[in-house]
């Protein structure tokens, strides 16, 4: 008997032990499982699904569609627009067909704004809310025609204004009477075009001054007996006063207007009036070798230095036989350039005084423009010293 209960308690915990075990091995196989799916959905609870709010699903995206139309109500073709939305990222661009008709397909809801662009309007915009799902017809977007912005340089008619103030030259006249055409007393000038650069030498070789000055040197030429193979008499002084009129009709032609026209230089002397004495000397010296371009630049004043060399060269063709040559005609060359600047500082010390009704010149526009130098002056010295000193009489 005493046995019994010791026998009945090794049956009972041999039975238990299968029950822990089966117990534990259903607990190794369960949490691995459960792991798994809470990896799979850590913020899920009582098995939901958690969903990004911001992210728009198929179901809940919406359309849009309008048409363009212009100021009269007719589609516009090819009006490019641009869809910009809430949603981050969200921009859609579109094109209108044949009748201005546009559309956009899965548009996330929220508000949304439209830029409209086309050529020949003005820039259109519309701002609306789109629901979920919704299909929004937007209603007809109107551009308006564009405002024409033409910026319009007005420039001063160049040609107009130079002819002005050579209308002005041509009223100059030293002591009244003696022409002084090519000097501007007007700083920065216009250019000239050829056409006037022409009228101008035209204007100086006949006006009757020159007739008379030319005259006077031929009669000097006669009474010392220059160019003596001219001989004397009426004969010789006929001679003489055509070969002197012809150095400085030669010389105004060519150094006054072909070659400033071709080399695009203005001829003209133009005072400078201000600055030391100094200052105004050295630049009256100067503008017998240098002159200011119609471009505005300085530069060596080729007109004036080839058209006295080409007078020069021309004149051996009536001058007497024995009065021509060639070094003569180079050496008087190098003086006629010294005579010209003689007749720049009478210019910008002397002739100005000596010539009435003259434009106003501003006090605040600095040095005057700058040309070459040629005014009656000049043109005296050329009669009287580079056409008798190209060919020096016996």
């Amino acid at each position: 008997m005493a046995l019994q209960p010791v026998i009945f308690s090794k049956k009972r915990r041999m039975g238990w032990m299968p029950l822990a075990g089966l117990a534990a091995a259903t607990l190794l196989c369960v949490a691995p499982l459960r792991a798994s799916q809470e990896q799979a959905n850590p913020a899920g609870q009582n098995g939901s699904t958690a969903t990004d709010p911001g992210a728009a699903t198929p179901a809940s995206t919406g359309s849009i569609s309008g048409q363009v139309v212009d100021p009269t109500g007719v589609g516009v073709v090819g009006a490019t627009v641009k869809l910009t939305g809430g949603a981050p990222g969200q921009l859609q661009q579109a094109i209108s067909d044949n009748d201005g008709r546009f559309a956009f397909a899965q548009v996330a809801p929220g508000p949304i704004h439209l830029t409209i662009t086309a050529n020949g309007f003005a820039t259109a915009e519309f701002s609306g809310t789109l629901q979920p799902a919704q299909n929004l017809p937007v209603p007809p977007i109107s551009m308006a025609v564009a405002t024409l912005m033409t910026e319009v340089k007005v420039t001063p008619p160049t040609f107009e204004i130079a002819e002005e103030q050579i209308k002005e030259e041509e009223k100059q006249r030293a002591l009244g009477f003696i022409p002084n055409y090519y000097v501007s007393y007007v700083p920065n000038a216009a250019p000239l075009a050829p056409r006037q650069k022409f009228e101008l030498a035209w204007k100086s070789m006949v006006d009757p001054v020159t007739f008379g000055i030319t005259g006077a040197i031929a009669g000097i030429q006669q009474a010392q007996n220059d160019f003596s193979g001219y001989g004397q008499g009426a004969d010789g002084y006929a001679k003489r006063y055509g070969a002197a009129y012809a150095d400085a009709a030669i010389g105004t032609m060519i150094g006054g207007a072909i070659l400033p026209s071709l080399l695009k230089q203005d001829p003209r002397y133009f005072y400078k009036g201000t600055g030391s004495k100094k200052s105004r000397l050295l630049y009256a010296i100067a503008n017998s070798v240098i002159c200011k371009g119609d471009n505005g630049k300085w530069q060596p004043n080729y007109s004036g230095l080839m058209g006295g060399l080409a007078a020069g060269g021309i004149s051996n063709l009536y001058y007497p036989a024995k009065d021509r040559d060639a070094a003569l005609t180079l050496q008087n060359f190098a003086i006629g350039i010294g005579a010209t600047a003689a007749a720049n500082v009478l210019q910008e010390f002397v002739v100005k005084k000596l010539t009435p009704n003259l434009p106003e010149r501003d006090p605040n526009s600095g040095g005057a423009g700058n040309s070459k130098v040629h005014s009656l002056m000049s043109h005296a010295f050329a009669l009287s010293g580079l056409g008798s000193l190209v060919h020096e009489g016996d």
